[in-house]
């Protein structure tokens, strides 16, 4: 019953910029923490940025002062503001959360394509 729905990947040119959505039901939303993670090719699915339920956040060095994590608590939802896109920011993006007992990335969204070019 829950789950994470993304919306919002699409193809942009280089400097561009995109929005992310992830709509979360209510109890995945509640969780400590909610982030997006980012598989690239040949590389390791990584953690793009977080956010607590306290409101902190986190950004990988690669997109800090470029992309801005946030959270929408009325709609339970997700987002990632992409800036300044670059061609390595090319991935399929997913929306995750915490199960914040086990302290484990236990719930995930189906992903979303991000193509820079």
């Amino acid at each position: 019953h829950v789950q994470l729905v993304e919306s919002g990947g699409g193809s942009v040119e280089a400097g561009g910029s995109l929005k992310l959505s992830c709509a979360a039901s209510r109890d995945i939303f509640s969780n400590c923490v909610m982030g997006w993670y980012r598989q690239a090719p040949g590389k390791e699915r990584e953690l793009v940025s977080d956010i607590l339920t306290s409101g902190t956040t986190r950004y990988a060095d690669s997109v800090t002062g470029r992309f801005t994590i946030s959270q929408d608590n009325a709609k339970n939802t997700l987002y990632l503001q992409m800036n300044s896109l670059k061609t390595e920011d090319t991935a399929v993006y997913y929306c995750a959360a915490v199960d914040c007992s086990g302290g484990y990335w236990g719930y995930w969204g189906q992903g979303t394509q991000v193509t820079v070019s």
